[in-house]
C-alpha cells in the first residue's frame, strides 16, 4: 500500500466514524470519533475469535501506522500553533505564577507520584515493574495533553481564571515533561548516569531556548508579514513557521512543542494586531480554526484505530484500571500544593483544585511518548496502561468536565 493510498484509507475510516457518531451517539465529534473507533477495533477483536486471520490483518495494517511519528513529526506543531494562536496573552499573564509553577513543580510531583503509587500497584497485582520505569511512566502520563484539553474547554464552561490555568498549563508543560522523561528513559536504560547538575541545564536549554527560539522567529514572521497584504501568502507564512520553526528547534535540541506555542502566541496577539489587515486576520484565524478541528478529528481517530495494534491482556488491563485511580490522585496532589503555595498571592476559586484535577486531560502526546520507549521487560504493560488512562481520561473525564463544572458552579452560587 502507497503512503497515498494509506491516507485515503486512513481518512476514509475516520470519515465514516464521524458520521456514525454524528448520526447515532452525538458526542462531540472528536470524542465521538474515539468512541467509534474503539468499537469498531473491538468488534473486530471479538469477530477474531472465529476469524484470527480477519485480526491479524487489521492489526496488520494499523501497525504500519507510526503514530509516534505521526504525533511529534506532522500533526504536533500544527495543532499546538493553531491552539496557542486563539489564546489571549494578556489573560494568561494575569495567571502567570500558577501556569509555570504548574507547568514545572506540578509535572515533577505527579512524576513521582505516579511513579510511586504505579510501582506499588503492580507489586500488589503480581506484575512488578522496576521503579525507573515506573517513574518513567509518570513522566509520559503527568503532562496535560493540550490538544485534548483545549478541545474540551471549549465547551466545558469553567470560569475564565480556571479556563486559562488549565490552558496555559497544558501549552506549557511539555518542555518539563519531555526533560524528566528522557532523563528517566537514559537511566533506566543504564545510558546516562544521575546528575541534578545535568537535568538543570537540560531543563534550562529545554525551556529557555525554546522561549527564545519561539519569540525571535514569531516576531520575525510579524515583521514579514507586516509588509504583505495577501491573505494566501500571509497563511502559507503561518504554515511555514509552525512546521520549519518546529523542526528548527530540533536541530538546536529546544523543546520544539515549548517553542511553537511562543510562536502561536506572538502570531495570535502581537501579530494580528501590528501586521495583518482586517481581512486577513479573519482568513488566518478561520483557516487555522478550521485545520485544528479537523487534525484533531484525525489524531482522534487514530487514538480509536490504535487499540487493535495492541496486546491487551486480562492483567495489562487490570493493571491499567488499577493505574487510573493512581494517576487521578496524583494529580490532585500535583495541584493542590502549586495552587495552596499561590493562595498569598492571589484569590483562587475554592473549585479550582477539583476541576483541575478532573481537567487533567491525558491524550495523543502520551500514547506517543509510551511508543517511543526502548524494549525492556514490561514494556507492552506501559504501553498498554498508558492507552488505557487516555481512553478513561477522552471518553470519561473529557465528556463529564462540563456537568461538574456546572454542578459546583451552582453550588457555589
Amino acid at each position: 500500500m502507497t503512503v497515498f493510498q494509506g491516507t485515503g484509507a486512513l481518512f476514509t475510516l475516520i470519515a465514516i466514524f464521524g458520521v456514525i457518531n454524528y448520526r447515532f451517539i452525538k458526542l462531540p465529534d472528536t470524542l465521538g470519533i474515539t468512541a467509534v473507533g474503539l468499537v469498531a477495533c473491538l468488534s473486530v477483536s471479538i469477530l477474531g475469535f472465529n476469524h484470527p486471520e480477519m485480526v491479524a490483518q487489521a492489526r496488520k495494517l494499523v501497525a504500519q501506522i507510526d503514530f509516534s511519528d505521526i504525533v511529534f513529526h506532522g500533526l504536533l506543531s500544527l495543532l499546538l500553533f493553531a491552539g496557542a494562536l486563539h489564546v489571549d496573552l494578556s489573560r494568561m499573564r494575569r495567571q502567570r505564577r500558577a501556569v509555570v509553577m504548574l507547568a514545572t513543580v506540578g509535572v515533577v510531583i505527579s512524576t513521582a507520584a505516579v511513579g510511586g503509587g504505579f510501582y506499588y500497584v503492580a507489586q500488589w497485582l503480581g506484575h512488578p515493574i522496576s521503579l525507573l520505569w515506573c517513574l518513567v511512566f509518570g513522566a509520559l502520563i503527568s503532562p496535560t495533553d493540550p490538544i485534548a484539553v483545549l478541545s474540551v474547554l471549549k465547551s466545558a464552561g469553567a470560569p475564565e481564571s480556571l479556563e486559562t490555568k488549565i490552558a496555559g498549563e497544558s501549552l506549557f508543560n511539555d518542555g518539563t515533561a519531555v526533560v524528566a522523561f528522557l532523563t528517566l528513559v537514559g537511566l533506566a536504560t543504564g545510558a546516562t548516569e544521575f546528575s541534578a547538575s545535568h537535568v538543570a541545564v537540560a531543563l534550562v536549554r529545554e525551556v529557555l531556548g525554546a522561549l527564545v527560539l519561539g519569540a525571535v522567529l514569531g516576531y520575525g514572521a510579524s515583521l514579514l508579514l507586516r509588509g504583505i497584504d495577501s491573505y494566501p501568502v500571509e497563511i502559507l507564512i503561518t504554515l511555514a513557521l509552525a512546521t520549519g520553526g518546529y523542526s528548527l528547534s530540533e536541530v538546536v535540541h529546544v523543546s520544539a512543542p515549548l517553542s511553537v506555542v511562543i510562536m502561536g502566541l506572538v502570531i495570535g496577539n502581537h501579530g494580528a494586531t501590528k501586521s495583518m489587515s482586517e481581512k486577513t486576520r479573519e482568513h488566518l484565524f478561520n483557516f487555522w480554526g478550521l485545520l485544528d478541528e479537523l487534525l484533531n478529528l484525525v489524531l482522534f481517530g487514530l487514538i480509536g484505530l490504535e487499540i487493535i495494534a495492541l496486546s491487551l491482556q486480562l492483567h495489562i488491563v487490570w493493571l491499567g484500571l488499577a493505574a487510573i485511580p493512581v494517576v487521578l490522585v496524583a494529580r490532585g496532589i500535583s495541584v493542590a500544593i502549586p495552587l495552596l503555595a499561590l493562595q498569598n498571592f492571589r484569590r483562587l476559586n475554592p473549585h479550582s483544585a477539583t476541576i483541575m484535577t478532573w481537567g487533567g486531560l491525558r491524550g495523543g502526546i502520551s500514547i506517543a511518548l509510551a511508543l517511543s520507549l526502548p524494549d525492556f521487560h514490561g514494556r507492552e504493560m506501559l504501553i498498554g496502561v498508558t492507552y488505557l488512562v487516555v481512553v478513561f481520561s477522552l471518553l470519561i473525564q473529557a465528556t463529564t468536565l462540563g456537568r461538574l463544572v456546572r454542578h459546583l458552579s451552582a453550588r457555589q452560587a
